[in-house]
């Protein structure tokens, strides 16, 4: 009841939790509170040693975490909070703080710590308020903390290792949940028990009703911080960021010029300084009303923002031709060619030709060398040589072949899409998509081989952040379900010793794996030819679901599940890769426009992947953005 007059203050302002945790979520969405998630990419490796008690650790990691968000919006999502939530929980016994355990030994250690005695749980929660002026972002924060005292019973030694062989203290802070199997350690409990379980709503609730109905934001406050400022994406010295945010109404905030008794200190401005002339009073002008932004001059940045996505097509076209066409083989063989002695190479025109190189040079996939009296040369760039040729390591050609000749048809045709709200097969190949999948999987070599490519450069590419994304070293035997090529199978095998993957797929697939891994000796890694809607899985303590399940309708997507959760005994895993959408839906942009292919299945947020999974029996240890072009998420049946 205390958040209900607090969320008519809310009402059309952005509120963005910078946590990936479903329990966060399910804490703050149960009292009615609406949110964004916006996970935050802050790396937790502050130095312990510095902070005199756990909970300023606690705390101080709760605001990098939000200010971390709340700095990345304007940038990166185009918009600007009103509010960030950042939170951390950490426990702490004896002085030390434990926080998530790196594998089951650290699990061990934290869990055998705890037997028998009483311990603290501190969560640091931090608000980061964003003041948009005209040119720039003031970031005001307030933070508090809450502790709660619980007291372990005396853990037999089978006890903790049947609760660490469950999985589920991997993602947790002092390796327990108390509100799932880790409630069977516990004896007792002394304070706010959501403070346990990941987020204090209690304190949350009162700390809200003092800055809105106390009036103490922007005032000053003891625990509240003015961090000046940053400058927005369109403006300020300082930042080569070139984009916009949007001037919503709703996302403004006027500043009283009464700013208090100087209790609040500027501190990690990203611009670092104040615009020279110009004091933190001064800099208070309103915004610009809409009529003047629609009739001012457009800024350069924003003209060339709407150019490159009005043209970035033929970016896209030209890398297609150029990777098409042999022109990155050509220059690896011979380099520093000039434009008709590459013409002949490629059989070309020497017009055509010199066009193409032109343009490589300009989108950094060339270079050319200036030659008195004579023509230029051209070589091959770094990034070229590492994607863009076909034979080696981490080569994308297989991916681009996939682009050209499947994806681009499909979006030359997205207006029709839009309108029916399907996919365009049809209308761009002639066949229905079932038909194109049974050419890719069965009749036709050509489209079968150049299929399997992409999924083979992508896997290559992907492979290693996926498979050294969690400690699996409880697990030894995996399964990969629909691995294709097995690119991602070898991947895992490198990554952990100790683990063998059995690659299952079709079988038209599975007899052309060794096309692509001709010279591979390593017998950790098998295929097994199959349907994994039909034929019963191979048995394996992990599986593996990469690009899967964003491909399929929901009721295919439950069939598969359903199938594996049979499968699964108590404690296997399943590790799910796909592209993570943000909360709020509005990026990354590679899955929102991957969506707009208009296949049966759908892109989801790793949240929604976590519930889709929790309906079939799984629990979700940990979600991750490796920063590469898949995420990756680990669960464990329970």
């Amino acid at each position: 009841m205390v958040l209900n007059p607090v969320i008519s203050k809310l009402v059309g302002k952005l509120v963005v939790l910078a946590s990936a945790s479903p329990r966060r979520m399910e804490i703050l969405r149960n009292v009615g509170l609406r949110f964004e998630v916006v996970p935050s990419r802050f790396k937790e490796t502050l130095d312990k040693s510095q902070f005199k008690t756990p909970q300023q650790y606690a705390v101080e990691t709760a605001k990098q975490k939000a200010l971390e968000v709340a700095k990345r919006m304007p940038f990166q999502h185009l918009k600007i909070p009103h509010m960030v939530i950042g939170a951390d929980t950490i426990v702490s016994v004896d002085g030390k703080i434990l926080e998530k355990p790196v594998d089951k030994k650290d699990a061990y250690r934290m869990l055998s710590s705890l037997s028998g005695k009483e311990h603290s749980v501190y969560t640091g929660v931090a608000l980061v308020f964003c003041h948009e002026k005209e040119n720039e972002v003031d970031y005001q924060l307030f933070d508090f903390y809450e502790e709660t005292k619980v007291k372990f019973a005396d853990l037999s030694e089978s006890m903790l290792w049947e609760y660490i062989d469950s999985g589920e203290p991997m993602d947790k802070a002092g390796g327990y949940g108390i509100q799932a199997l880790g409630g069977m350690l516990v004896e007792s409990v002394h304070g706010d028990f959501l403070n346990v379980v990941g987020f204090p709503l209690n304190h949350f609730c009162r700390q809200l009703d003092l800055l809105y109905n106390g009036s103490k934001l922007s005032s000053s406050d003891s625990h509240s911080t003015l961090i000046l400022s940053q400058p927005s994406p369109d403006h300020g010295p300082g930042s080569s960021c070139k984009r916009s945010p949007p001037a919503s109404p709703a996302h403004k905030v006027k500043i009283n010029s009464e700013q208090g008794d100087g209790s609040r200190t500027p501190v990690n401005s990203l611009s670092n300084k104040t615009s020279p002339g110009k004091s933190a009073e001064t800099r208070r002008a309103m915004p610009l009303n809409v009529t003047e932004q629609e009739e001012r001059e457009p800024k350069r940045e924003e003209l060339q923002r709407i150019i490159q996505l009005m043209e970035g097509f033929k970016a896209s076209k030209a890398l297609f031709t150029a990777s098409n066409v042999g022109l990155f083989d050509v220059l690896r063989r011979r380099p520093e060619l000039d434009a008709a002695e590459v013409a002949q190479e490629l059989k070309a025109s020497v017009r055509g030709t010199e066009r193409l190189l032109e343009a490589c040079v300009s989108l950094g996939l060339l270079k050319s060398k200036e030659r008195p009296s004579q023509t230029p040369v051209y070589k091959n760039t770094s990034l070229s040589k590492r994607f863009l040729l076909s034979d080696t390591p981490f080569s994308l050609r297989g991916y681009i072949q996939h682009c050209d000749k499947t994806v681009w048809p499909l979006f030359s045709h997205l207006e029709e899409a839009v309108q029916e709200g399907s996919n365009q097969h049809q209308r761009a190949f002639g066949k229905t998509s079932e038909d194109l999948f049974q050419d890719a999987v069965y009749n036709n070599q050509e489209a079968k081989l150049r299929f399997m490519g992409a999924m083979h450069s992508i896997a290559r590419v992907t492979g290693k952040a996926v498979a050294t994304a969690f400690d699996l070293s409880r697990f030894k035997t995996a399964c990969d379900l629909g691995g294709c090529t097995g690119a991602l199978a070898y991947e895992f095998t490198k990554a952990h010793p100790e683990l063998t993957v059995t690659v299952f797929d079709l079988p038209a697939v599975v007899d052309l794996s060794e096309h692509f891994h001709p010279r591979h000796t390593d017998n950790r890694v098998s295929f097994v030819a199959g349907d994994f809607f039909k034929d019963d899985l191979p048995k394996a303590d992990l599986y593996i679901l990469a690009r899967v399940l964003h491909d399929w309708s929901d009721e295919k997507v439950n069939i598969l599940l359903n199938k594996i959760a049979e499968a699964c005994t108590p404690g296997c895993g399943l590790l799910v890769s796909e592209i993570f959408l943000d909360g709020d839906r509005r990026g990354p942009r590679r899955g929102l426009l991957q969506a707009l292919g208009m296949s049966e299945g759908r892109q989801r947020s790793a949240a929604g992947y976590s519930l889709l999974l929790e309906g079939h029996g799984f629990v979700t240890a940990r979600a991750r953005h490796t920063g590469n072009v898949l995420d990756a998420l680990l669960c464990t049946k329970a």
